[in-house]
């Protein structure tokens, strides 16, 4: 049996959509919190999947939350073993740090859904059935890019939304995982944040009709795209065993 484990940074950021797809796919799927759990005693080499979660910390708050360097240097060892991880937000970030690119704030957070613009590696990569769709936006920090390392989406806000090292590591800034039936959760858990940005919760949730044409892309797209490169029919057929 596969196995999946998810570091998580904020309970309802969770995997979403991604878990129930893997499971019925037969994987098992298992989730440690970071700050709490012992993210020293991960043991790399048995798991197929490394999945980031997101969350409100910065990716170099570790004066703040100490465990961030620790959780860094993981996510570079899994990065340079070659084998699958997924980043989705936060876990991008981190991911981008590990690789040795700065993680800064943007001049105005950009959350809400709306497409992003895949560049020519995008539209090569699995992510190109995200093309035209609406993806959720949640963020007040924008990585560059590690070097040697091409961008594979960008929004007229953030210029720089994925990339994929080598065929095995992939980071999301956008969120395909929000589960449609748990949106209201990050509407609550984050009413200081869309407060301060001036961001209205009657619009976001009405918005969020997005997500599901999202949830029929996210499960797949997100999964396989860990293992896909260029090439995502096959990156299915690796993951789960469909075409």
């Amino acid at each position: 049996m596969k196995r999946a484990l998810a570091i998580r940074h904020l309970a309802f950021e969770d995997l979403g959509l991604i878990q129930p797809w893997l499971e019925a796919h037969g994987w098992l799927v298992e989730t440690l919190d970071a700050g709490v759990d012992d993210l020293g005693a991960i043991d790399l080499d048995t798991l197929d999947l490394l999945v980031v979660l997101g969350g409100p910390i910065g990716a170099h708050d570790d004066d703040l939350y100490p465990f961030l360097s620790g959780e860094v240097d993981l996510i570079g060892r899994r990065i340079a073993s070659g084998r699958p991880i997924l980043g989705i937000c936060l876990g991008a970030q981190l991911m981008a740090r590990a690789l040795g690119a700065q993680v800064r704030p943007m001049a105005a957070p950009e959350i809400g859904f709306a497409p992003v613009s895949l560049t020519d590696a995008g539209l090569a990569s699995v992510l190109a059935p995200l093309s035209s769709h609406p993806v959720l936006h949640w963020h007040g920090d924008q990585f560059d890019l590690p070097a040697g390392v091409a961008s594979l989406a960008t929004t007229p806000h953030c210029p720089h939304q994925a990339f994929l090292v080598g065929a095995h590591a992939l980071a999301l800034q956008f969120h395909l995982e929000v589960d449609p039936r748990c949106f209201e959760k990050w509407l609550i858990g984050h009413t200081g944040d869309l407060r301060r940005a001036g961001t209205s919760i009657n619009a976001l949730r009405a918005s969020a009709k997005n997500l599901s044409v999202n949830s029929k892309l996210a499960p797949r797209a997100a999964s396989c795209a860990a293992f896909g490169g260029a090439d995502g029919q096959s990156a299915c057929r690796v993951v789960g065993g469909v075409g």
